[in-house]
């Protein structure tokens, strides 16, 4: 879907009156952005005998940031999916008693499908901060703040994934299911801002 298509056209859809993609797929793209730079400094650094002693690592980091960039890319168009079949469920009609518990029952099975989504990009954006922690540490000094980048664009994708968790929970009448994400959100966010700046800050000292 738009995973394959070019840039303009996914700008042009995103801007219009269409609901689908929304901000998830953003989320996404976002964090795939950031896998493909950290891929990007690690083939600047596997292979040259400057960079010899931590070539091992550097190869690791690009084979994850590859599989990364892969998921979050299918993320894309995964989200634009449940958001499609959510806005489907709020569309149908409710007339009369059945249908309006027709539609509620759907409008919930959907939402807890839709959070499920961006749980998903987010948690991918939390591993390729993960990455950006060593990158900043063997990558190619030339191309270092292209690790600055990555992990600022791992850092929206996963709060920007988290917002979107935040709306669809807000209709999910479960309280079982919302404390159960909102656990997992808990775990994904402590203490991260500090990796980020301390990412940032051994990007900087390189410059």
């Amino acid at each position: 879907m738009y995973a394959q298509t070019t840039i303009g056209d996914f700008l042009d859809r995103l801007g219009s009156k269409a609901s689908t993609p929304g901000g998830g797929s953003v989320a996404a793209l976002s964090g795939a952005l950031g896998a493909a730079l950290v891929s990007m400094v690690c083939n600047l650094t596997v292979g040259k005998e400057k960079f010899k002693d931590v070539e091992p690592v550097a190869q690791r980091l690009l084979n994850r940031a590859d599989e990364l960039r892969a998921e979050l890319t299918k993320l894309i168009d995964d989200d634009t999916k449940v958001l499609g079949d959510l806005m489907e469920a709020y569309g149908l009609p409710r007339n009369t008693d059945e249908e309006k518990q027709k539609r509620t029952a759907l409008i919930q099975e959907r939402s807890k499908i839709a959070c499920g989504v961006p749980i998903r990009i987010a948690r991918a954006c939390n591993h390729l901060r993960n990455l950006t922690v060593e990158g900043a540490k063997v990558g190619n000094p030339m191309a270092i703040s292209d690790i600055g980048v990555a992990v600022l664009m791992a850092e929206a994708g996963l709060h920007a994934a988290l917002l979107n968790v935040d709306i669809n929970i807000g209709a999910i009448k479960d309280a079982a299911f919302v404390e159960g994400v909102k656990q997992q959100v808990a775990q994904m966010v402590a203490g991260r801002s500090e990796m980020k700046e301390s990412v940032l800050a051994e990007v900087k000292s390189k410059l």
